[in-house]
């Protein structure tokens, strides 16, 4: 999955805003945390489990998830958050994305992909 995919969900991105702050959470926290229903999170977690980004344990009857650092997509999903939430000037943004998407082993379409995404985002 692309990464203007992963981080297309609103969901999604207070699921990693969330995991970022913390080292695991049990799930009903992460529900509490990000203000969503059970459902949605859960459908939410499964997909970033899918792309490695997040994993998942039990500890007796309680599910912890937290972020998978050894994927190379949970630090760029991480860097690309933090430039949308402090980037404000659409000039700003476009720099911080092309300065990231040299540095990673991403393809050139996520920087479009991305730069339609904070377009949507400040309309």
């Amino acid at each position: 999955m692309k990464q203007n995919k992963i981080l297309a969900s609103a969901c999604r991105r207070k699921i990693l805003k969330a995991l970022s702050e913390k080292k695991g959470i049990t799930i009903m926290k992460l529900v509490r945390t990000v203000n969503s229903t059970y459902n949605e999170v859960d459908r939410n977690l499964r997909i970033l489990e899918r792309e490695g980004i997040v994993a998942q344990r039990y500890v007796g009857r309680r599910r912890i998830v937290r972020l998978n650092f050894k994927n190379e997509k949970t630090l760029v999903s991480l860097k690309i958050l933090k430039i949308l939430e402090r980037s404000v000037d659409l000039k700003q943004f476009r720099r911080s994305l092309k300065r990231l998407m040299q540095n990673t082993k991403e393809n050139g379409n996520c920087l479009q992909d991305l730069l339609n995404l904070k377009n949507s985002k400040m309309q």
